[in-house]
């Protein structure tokens, strides 16, 4: 097989034998038909130079190879080269300042077991079993925080650390994957055509660099698929161009040949896209040392790789961690030693961790958590089932309006069984983005269709 796609590759009196380029055929057709461009070139470039006028050949485009290269073997080598990357945004200098990271908890949080109304009549009737221990801390207007949440008490102190109850949407169902996918899109299938809400953000950023969208995971959440050509990677280092090591630079060098001057949009696209791995490749060239005393364990591996970029001036605008375990339908364990109280924990510590390690930048940085649905009021006798209103959670290098916020109007009446939603989540999202990036009310509108964007105090 590979002497017959060696063999079918029509050689160029300025190219060396396609074999000696590499050990695949993949690589060696690619650097092959590099050379030949370039060859073209120069001598495009000798032929007009004699030209009196050599702007008009310039701007005529004539003065560089309008060569078909996208067909045939060529185009299949640099497929199989620039997979990872190809689709990566164009880069620009930054326009809007600060980085937004939604952290998504995947199974549906049990917003009361994170924060809850002290000493609540409907609560103490309804899930003696699962109210906040004795370790809790203080918030503002009556309620209280899990103690798993003490790795963010400086924080909290500082007013940098916020809860919004009573969080949901009428269009959220009880359906993990329904409910999911409508906060991801920013509302469903039919209004975003499939968009997700924080591509739509971008838009309203200004032009940025090819890491300013970014989902740590091995998927792309649909929150970030879009038009925006955001990175997923699992590690920094792991932002590399396919293929041998040992033809690495060759092959980077005949890319950036091959996509050069030849007026299509793929230009720019691969051009910055070779930006962010020469970028991701600088960073991941010794291993990151996080500040002194920041360990990541857990979750907080996923914000190594964000603090990674961002102190490393990769211009990370949105950016997206997810993190599963929360359909706690039985053993739930809300106080400390239990599974939920664990994940929380575990959640807390990473943030801290994150915000530690970035110092003075941290002041730039917000991050949002939420789920895709809270539970139920009542417990099931040790868990508790799919509910409506849920708990989104801000901490900010911005202070904050307050440690509670938005529209609380207690626990007399249930939706069913369920917190109401007394706000709005999309609300929500976008009061946290345009206190974040300073957007105008209209440009929220944009990012959430069919939904009138009502504002909410959340910063100070």
């Amino acid at each position: 097989m590979e002497k017959t796609v060696y063999n079918s590759f029509p050689l160029h009196p300025e190219c060396p034998d396609v074999r000696r380029l590499a050990d695949n055929p993949a690589e060696a057709l690619l650097r092959a038909e590099a050379d030949i461009v370039a060859a073209e070139n120069a001598a495009e470039f000798d032929r007009y130079r004699t030209l009196e006028n050599l702007e008009e050949a310039q701007q005529d485009g004539r003065g560089v190879t309008r060569r078909t290269f996208v067909a045939g073997a060529a185009a299949t080598a640099t497929a199989l080269a620039t997979a990872q990357f190809v689709t990566t945004s164009a880069s620009f200098a930054a326009t809007k300042t600060g980085t937004l990271i939604h952290v998504f908890l995947y199974g549906g949080l049990d917003g009361l077991s994170l924060i809850a109304p002290d000493n609540d009549a409907v609560l103490n009737k309804a899930r003696p079993d699962l109210l906040l221990g004795n370790d809790s801390l203080a918030l503002g207007r009556g309620f209280k925080l899990t103690g798993a949440f003490k790795p963010l008490e400086k924080w909290l102190t500082a007013g940098q650390l916020g809860f919004i109850p009573a969080v949901s949407d009428e269009r959220l169902s009880r359906s993990h994957f329904q409910a999911a996918d409508a906060c991801n899109l920013g509302g469903l299938p039919n209004e975003t055509g499939g968009r997700g809400w924080l591509d739509g953000l971008v838009d309203n950023l200004g032009k940025g660099t090819a890491f300013r969208s970014v989902g740590v995971g091995s998927t792309l959440p649909r929150s970030l698929v879009g038009n925006n050509g955001a990175i997923s990677l699992n590690s920094v280092g792991s932002l590399r161009l396919n293929g041998d090591e040992r033809f690495r630079a060759a092959t980077e060098k005949a890319i950036k040949g091959l996509f050069t001057g030849i007026n299509h949009p793929v230009e720019e696209a691969v051009q910055e896209g070779m930006g962010a791995l020469a970028t991701a490749q600088k960073l991941a060239a010794k291993p990151y040392q996080p500040a002194e005393g920041v360990t990541y364990e857990g979750v907080g591996r996923a914000f190594q790789q964000l603090a990674q970029l961002i102190k490393g001036g990769a211009n990370v605008r949105v950016a997206t961690v997810g993190m599963g375990g929360y359909d706690t339908h039985e053993n739930q364990g809300t106080r400390e030693g239990g599974q939920l109280y664990r994940r929380l924990n575990e959640l807390a510590s990473a943030m801290a961790a994150f915000f530690t390690d970035l110092g003075p930048k941290a002041a730039d940085v917000t991050i949002m958590v939420s789920s895709e649905f809270g539970r139920r009021v009542g417990s099931n006798g040790g868990g508790t089932d799919h509910g409506h209103g849920g708990v989104v959670t801000v901490l900010s290098g911005k202070k904050l309006a307050g440690s509670l916020l938005g529209t609380w109007n207690g626990l007399d009446k249930l939706d069913s069984g369920d917190v109401p939603e007394y706000n709005n989540m999309f609300n929500v999202y976008g009061a946290v983005a345009q206190g974040r990036f300073g957007l105008t009310n209209a440009e929220v509108d944009k990012v959430f269709p069919r939904q009138k964007y009502a504002p909410m105090k959340l910063y100070a």
